[in-house]
This record gives structure tokens, sequence and C-alpha cells, in this order.
């Protein structure tokens, strides 16, 4: 029902995975897309999937818009090798706006080494 919709938009779902890694990305939907696809307003436009290792780690099946979004990004090739590198969230919340997010844990930030005053001599 809602599969077409969502590979309209994954291009751009796919670019927005990638700049996640720099920080949280937000894209904002077409309402009336999804308004006419179903029935969706009655169970309710918001959802969060979760990604871990290309598969999906939470459960979605109470959400047809959910599930629909996650079949369509697992079933790209493209798309399914970028989630298969990592941890991410995609949530959608009531004002139709996807946002993206990178939850793999990001490594600590390496001290520098110290330069001492004989380095400095030399």
């Amino acid at each position: 029902m809602y599969t077409y919709i969502w590979n309209k938009y994954l291009p751009v779902i796919r670019i927005l995975l990638k700049k996640s890694a720099a920080g949280d990305q937000l894209l904002s939907l077409n309402r009336e897309d999804f308004e006419r696809a179903g029935t969706g307003r009655k169970a309710g436009y918001k959802f969060v999937i979760a990604f871990t290792d290309g598969k999906v780690s939470n459960v979605i099946s109470g959400s047809d818009l959910a599930s629909h979004l996650a079949s369509a990004m697992l079933e790209d090739d493209a798309t399914k090798a970028v989630l298969r590198g990592g941890q991410y969230e995609v949530i959608l919340n009531t004002k139709f706006q996807l946002t993206i997010k990178n939850t793999a844990p990001q490594p600590a930030p390496q001290p520098a080494p110290e330069v001492t005053a004989e380095a400095n001599a030399e």
C-alpha cells in the first residue's frame, strides 16, 4: 500500500543514511501522498524503526507504514549495504518529518601524543 511512496523517497533516504554519520538528518515528506494511500490517519503516522547490521531490531509489525518502509529499504541493494555498516534509527513524527539517526557508538577521541621539550629542541 505504501511501498510505491517509499520507493519514491528511497534515493534521498539512502543519501541521508550516509550523511547521518555527521549528525541527525531530517526529511520533510508530502503528507498528501500518505493520506491518499491509505488508512494511516486511524493508525497514526508515527513510528521508529531501529536497524542493526542490516536488520530491523525492533517490533514494527503494528505499523504498515513502518513495515513498508523497512521492506523497501532492505529490498534495495544499495540501501541495504549502507544499513549493514552500522546502527540507525528512522523516525517519523506526526508532522511527516523523517529523522535519520546514526546510533552506532562513536569511537572515543584519541588523545594527542604529548610533545616533550626535548622533541621541540631538535
